[in-house]
């Protein structure tokens, strides 16, 4: 995956590719479509009735196709499993920057309690992560900002930042923002960002 990543390449595509036995120019949009389902859904903790609801494919199908995924990812289950032993033995999971979130439910004796403990605790690393990154961004980018006193960062949307900023300084504030983004961590997978400029929010 980090490799698909790094190389610029569709994840969804490759991803379907691997499970399907395809080479990429042979996937179809069904099945990068069954792909992206998994790719997002996997860190949510995708269950093979919510492929099912998700992609209309049949249980036999969606149960086939999650174990293949697995398959040709093993090393994702891995961890996936290496969090769900850290939430039940420690009482926790943390994120890169070592942000925790106590994991006590997943000792309840409710079976749908301790399942959605386990949900949380797989995704919170992935989500938590995301989040850490993009307030440091956010920390690298006011500090930035100093010398580019007319420019205000108004608003973060998810993994997007809103900046205003004099037309005339657009240009490089783009740059700014682009280049104190993407380097704003070293992760053995390269972060991309992509810029737009506009007279208001409706046009980016």
């Amino acid at each position: 995956m980090i490799d698909a990543f790094n190389r610029g390449a569709d994840i969804h595509t490759v991803t379907a590719a691997q499970v399907y036995g395809r080479d990429p120019e042979e996937v179809t949009k069904s099945m990068r479509r069954e792909a992206k389902v998994v790719n997002f859904g996997i860190m949510y903790g995708l269950s093979t009735h919510g492929l099912v609801a998700a992609t209309g494919m049949s249980y036999d199908q969606a149960k086939e196709f999650i174990e293949k995924y697995f398959l040709a990812r093993p090393k994702l289950k891995a961890y996936m499993d290496h969090i769900k032993k850290q939430a039940t033995e420690d009482g926790y999971v943390e994120t890169l920057f070592g942000r925790r979130r106590p994991t006590p439910d997943i000792k309840s004796s409710n079976f749908m309690v301790r399942e959605g403990a386990l949900r949380a605790a797989v995704n919170m690393p992935f989500q938590g992560s995301a989040a850490d990154i993009m307030k440091k961004a956010m920390i690298d980018i006011h500090h930035k900002l100093v010398d580019w006193p007319e420019t205000k960062m108004l608003l973060q949307i998810h993994d997007s930042i809103m900046v205003e900023c004099p037309k005339s300084d657009a240009a490089d504030i783009a740059k700014l923002l682009k280049e104190t983004m993407e380097n704003t961590i070293t992760l053995p997978v390269k972060l991309t960002v992509d810029t737009e400029i506009g007279e208001n929010w409706g046009e980016l």
